[in-house]
């Protein structure tokens, strides 16, 4: 844990935040975002091809659509972005039904966890708001996350982790430094948008990327998942 700030012969405790992104991090839902994009893009724009997986991980549902209307030749217009994300989330909550998913391993432990020390819990995640919120409810987990930083505007990570900075200072109401936030996620995106404002960052390989894929990009900490609640909090250097 990065050691208290002394201010003015005072000792000010150091703050806990823990931003988590969802898929392949918290919770996998059996590709039921993969499948309800491939479906709105069929029912509005008649585009039938299937998206490869592994191709939408890490990356925000925004720059997941532009990624989409480029390999399909359809035109960004704001019109055109409106009708598949209204789709898109409209057959969000049935594929979530029709797909296999579960909470990944020691998520539920580990969150009930950190409530229990006080730390705050966010997101930082490239699903829309409303998108997260429907994953979440699906599973039981929305109630742990009172704010977060969502993919409806941003194209990539690394510009949605300054919204993040940002929503995090909001949320405590203070000043707060870039190395006292910790970042999850299972991704190398994950990394590179925890480095992009100086934020540490645990990576777990219960994604697409294994261990190997994971240690390249240089995380600070790296586990095969978050079923040892003890092990992480202490490596968050969380009590």
């Amino acid at each position: 844990m990065t050691p208290p700030r002394e201010t003015a012969g005072e000792t000010e405790p150091t703050m806990s935040v823990i931003l988590f992104d969802i898929d392949g991090t918290l919770l996998s839902s059996g590709g039921a975002g993969r499948l309800a994009m491939q479906n709105a893009l069929a029912e509005e724009f008649q585009r039938s091809e299937e998206i490869p997986p592994g191709m939408m991980a890490g990356r925000t549902d925004r720059g997941i659509i532009q990624m989409l209307f480029e390999l399909h030749g359809l035109e960004e217009s704001e019109e055109n972005i409106a009708w598949f994300v209204l789709r898109y989330l409209s057959l969000l909550t049935q594929a979530m039904h029709l797909r296999a998913g579960g909470i990944l391993p020691g998520v539920e432990e580990l969150l009930a966890a950190l409530q229990e020390t006080g730390s705050h819990i966010g997101l930082l995640t490239g699903n829309m708001a409303r998108g997260a919120q429907i994953k979440l409810d699906h599973h039981g987990l929305a109630e742990h996350f009172p704010f977060g930083a969502f993919g409806d505007a941003r194209l990539t990570r690394d510009e949605l982790a300054q919204d993040a900075f940002d929503t995090v200072r909001e949320h405590i109401g203070a000043e707060i430094q870039a190395e006292e936030i910790w970042i999850i996620g299972d991704t190398p995106r994950d990394i590179s948008c925890a480095r992009a404002i100086g934020a540490r960052v645990l990576a777990v390989a219960t994604g697409v990327n294994d261990l190997d894929d994971l240690s390249e990009h240089g995380p600070d900490l790296l586990l095969d998942d978050l079923s040892d609640t003890a092990a992480v909090r202490s490596k968050l250097g969380v009590s």
